[in-house]
């Protein structure tokens, strides 16, 4: 019933359209960092893999080889501070907005049911509930929901898209506790995770949901979902997963099953090599750290302030001082020839903010910091 009775909001990008055409028009075209999609070369070696395992007749297995799950135990392991996953606890993904869009409905929620989501996020949390039939709560304050029966999944996002908030130790583990006081759920969105700029993040790494020290070494009731669109170039493959307790995680895997939610084959070996190389994930994020630096220095020399965004993939901009409509802001901006997105695509809380991503090629970022500078 989830998709015939509560009406799903329009697509956010459509509404950029006047922009992204006004943009167009600056003499030297327009350099576009509103969505975050990858323009870096997709790695040799997971081309590569994916090439070798291209000769694929038969039906790839739901619940991913055994190879694909042990390469994402042991990245965890290696890389998110995760010891001891269960390989049986790993599910791959078609993309991880797949998985947000599915997850209420896949776990059985709808009408009565509530979904908690950050205030400024990412709007497929929102939609997510929308499709099961269930009632999307935006709040950051545990306080505002740790109380209700009704509440039965939350979502956190850390880093966040789009402010590059992260959420430490203390944090997720307050969210986990209140959590499991109800029963609910807690699906972390930790696609960012790598891309850590500020300190202590940049040293400590950006905790998981699944980290012993969050978690309590119990996994139960806990998901973390991870992509590797931005880490590895990999948007185009749709490569994502998601991992934490068992059950769950079964639970996923049998409707998935029945739905046909499957990963193509070579697209799950792709995905093992990905994982298991962290050169090319290092060099991507020093490209970014590259972009980043470069369009920080614009953004203050156009009299636009950056708030804290110490991790992720985006810059999260406002007019100086008491700012101004984030609307107003993309329309001066695409007088540059610069595309952005409005903050408001992110809820009411995000109104007079921008999102800039760092998703363009040097030369692209190189010259919308050259308009900046010159605004």
């Amino acid at each position: 019933m989830g998709l015939l009775t509560g009406a799903l909001p329009d697509f956010p990008w459509d509404t950029l359209v006047p922009y992204q055409e006004r943009a167009r028009r600056h003499p030297d075209g327009i350099v576009d960092l509103s969505v975050g999609t990858p323009v870096d070369p997709t790695p040799a070696l997971v081309r590569d893999a994916l090439a070798a395992a291209s000769d694929a007749p038969g039906y790839p297995t739901t619940h991913g080889t055994p190879a694909l799950r042990q390469a994402v135990v042991d990245w965890f392991a290696r890389r998110r501070g995760v010891p001891g996953l269960d390989p049986q606890a790993v599910l791959p993904t078609v993309g991880s907005k797949e998985l947000v869009a599915w997850l209420p409905a896949l776990l059985g929620l709808g009408e009565g049911d509530v979904v908690v989501h950050p205030e400024q996020a990412y709007p497929t949390y929102d939609v997510g509930a929308r499709l099961a039939g269930a009632e999307p709560l935006p709040a950051d304050d545990v306080a505002a929901w740790e109380g209700r029966s009704d509440v039965r999944l939350v979502w956190v996002n850390s880093p966040s898209n789009p402010t590059g908030g992260v959420l430490g130790v203390p944090a997720l583990r307050r969210v986990v506790e209140a959590a499991r006081r109800l029963g609910a759920v807690v699906a972390s969105d930790e696609c960012y995770a790598l891309l850590a700029w500020d300190e202590p993040w940049k040293s400590q790494g950006v905790p998981s949901v699944l980290d012993p020290q969050v978690s309590g070494g119990d996994p139960t009731g806990l998901l973390a979902v991870h992509s590797l669109s931005k880490q590895s170039n990999l948007a185009g493959y749709r490569a994502a997963f998601v991992a934490g307790d068992p059950a769950l995680v079964q639970r996923l895997l049998a409707v998935r099953k029945h739905a046909g939610m499957i990963v193509p084959a070579p697209v799950q070996a792709a995905m093992a090599a990905a994982l298991a190389d962290d050169a090319h994930v290092d060099a991507q994020r020093e490209r970014y750290r590259r972009r980043r630096a470069v369009l920080l220095r614009g953004l203050a020399a156009a009299g636009l302030e950056v708030d804290a965004s110490p991790a992720g993939l985006y810059l999260w901009a406002r007019a100086a001082g008491a700012g101004q409509d984030g609307w107003a802001t993309v329309a001066d901006l695409a007088e540059l020839g610069i595309l952005v997105a409005p903050g408001a695509f992110y809820g009411p809380a995000a109104a007079r903010h921008v999102r800039v991503a760092l998703t363009a090629s040097d030369d692209d970022v190189a010259r919308a910091a050259a308009r900046l500078e010159g605004a």
